[in-house]
């Protein structure tokens, strides 16, 4: 939860800054099999960047992961759903206050839409402040017969082509970290400081094109005011509408930047990996033997799995007992990415094997990771409509299991890009080569977000619908 820092962070209590945690267990990961790793060619240097993450001052606190466990754990009831929204792959030179303003507005508007269409609380959670790293199929890349290490997210090394731009930097962690925190107090300000106003509804449009989802949000903003007015003249509080809580998450994977991220909470005395308030395990690291499991589990945080096609019930019952072994509420999230054209077939299965248990992790739909293919004229792309159809088949699936859906996990930007193909004012790929941005993976733009958050309204409020 991004709070007003004079006020809120000591009333939750915070973790200690003096230093990475030493707790029992917490190293165990090291001796187990890693995977997605980076070679740090230089011991010195990787020691110096160690020591300076080690002492530097927390990025969140323990009290505001322990109110975001309590919110995903009413999305695990169907009382609230969750809105995780980001880029693929955050950048250094990315962290502007222009996109970090246009991406908050957009989930802000994503999750107005939702609360107000669907009548339930949203949890907001941001792909940002700490989404650096990038898994990736093959640990090289070979271009007109020249290999170089592959790109692995700006916190290992660069874009650029070139030894010097791939070579594994350990000091690109310490640039994380303070890129991260630039965009951690941005973001406080903006949903903290009145920017995120439930009466200012009408300013999130503000700076965005004009399309088919713009024109059908300010529709829905006039009604909102409308019933502001009424409650200004029944003599309401307004002061709940004025801040926001907004959390910060990225996928775990380098184990050496999270390990000494991590401190000993002052009030509890156990650990909590302050690099963000809640992380994921990929795909390609969610081994139950492996070191991304293991040093998962031993930390405090809220701990999200991706499940992808070839999951097990087997599997996500063994990740719960690890994971969750206490069956905390919110404490384990599945987020699953199928593809549009197998989720009706291997979701049910897990669904009912993890109903069927006892246990109650929240459900989350991934649909983009799922989706992607290369457009002809050779670019990375996604389908608007098959990832609206993995939506529509995440519903379905649980509709028929008797379990909630509770959120939505996707890659989008505020910016008005040309990346995945679609939506109501559609993208074409003869747009891909002024407005294709993505250093990895394609993101819907504003419109295309806008417009799922409408879509996924109309199943949360009419369960019976198709999306």
């Amino acid at each position: 939860m991004i709070s007003d820092p004079t006020t809120d962070f000591p009333a939750f209590g915070s973790a200690q800054s003096n230093g990475a945690a030493d707790y029992p267990g917490l190293d165990d990961w090291r001796a187990k099999p890693v995977s997605q790793q980076p070679t740090w060619e230089d011991s010195a240097e990787f020691e110096s960047a160690m020591a300076e993450l080690s002492s530097a001052p927390p990025l969140v606190f323990a009290g505001e992961v322990d109110v975001l466990r309590t919110q995903l754990a009413a999305a695990a009831q169907g009382e609230a759903f969750l809105l995780q929204g980001g880029d693929c792959a955050e950048t250094f030179a990315g962290a502007t206050a222009n996109k970090i303003s246009a991406r908050v507005k957009t989930i802000l508007q994503m999750a107005v839409v939702l609360t107000y269409g669907a009548s339930l609380p949203v949890v907001k959670m941001g792909r940002m402040a700490g989404q650096f790293a990038k898994p990736r199929s093959s640990d090289t890349e070979t271009r007109d017969g020249v290999t170089l290490p592959s790109f692995r997210g700006e916190i290992v090394n660069g874009f650029d082509f070139t030894p010097e731009s791939r070579r594994h930097n350990p000091q690109r962690m310490v640039q994380a970290y303070n890129t991260s925190a630039a965009t951690l107090n941005l973001v406080r300000a903006f949903t903290q400081g009145g920017f995120a106003d439930l009466r200012s509804v009408h300013a999130w449009n503000q700076g965005f094109m004009k399309n088919p989802a713009y024109s059908r949000y300010e529709e829905l903003a006039g009604e909102i005011d409308r019933a502001v007015r009424f409650m200004d003249a029944a003599g309401v509080d307004f002061s709940a509408l004025r801040r926001t809580d907004f959390f910060t998450a990225h996928e775990a994977l380098l184990l050496d930047y999270e390990r000494a991220l991590t401190r000993i909470d002052s009030r509890s005395g156990l650990p909590y990996s302050t690099s963000a308030h809640f992380l994921w395990i990929g795909e390609r690291t969610r081994d139950l033997d492996g070191a991304h499991v293991e040093f998962l589990s031993k930390v405090r945080n809220p701990i999200g799995v991706k499940l992808g096609p070839t999951t097990k019930p087997e599997d996500a019952l063994a990740l719960i007992d690890k994971l969750d072994p206490e069956r905390e509420p919110g404490r384990l999230t599945f987020i699953t990415r199928m593809g549009a054209g197998r989720i009706r077939e291997y979701l049910p299965a897990l669904v009912e094997a993890v109903r069927d248990s006892g246990a109650q992790p929240l459900w989350v739909t991934d649909p983009m990771h799922g989706n992607t293919v290369t457009a002809a004229n050779g670019y990375k792309t996604r389908r608007f409509d098959d990832v609206m159809d993995e939506v529509r088949g995440f519903f379905e699936v649980h509709r028929a299991a008797g379990t909630y859906p509770g959120g939505l996990h996707v890659e989008m930007t505020g910016d008005d890009v040309a990346e995945c193909l679609g939506g109501s004012d559609p993208i074409d790929e003869s747009a891909f080569a002024d407005r294709y941005e993505t250093l990895v993976d394609p993101r819907l733009n504003h419109q295309q977000s806008l417009e799922m958050a409408f879509l996924v309204t109309e199943a949360l409020s009419h369960p019976d619908r198709s999306v």
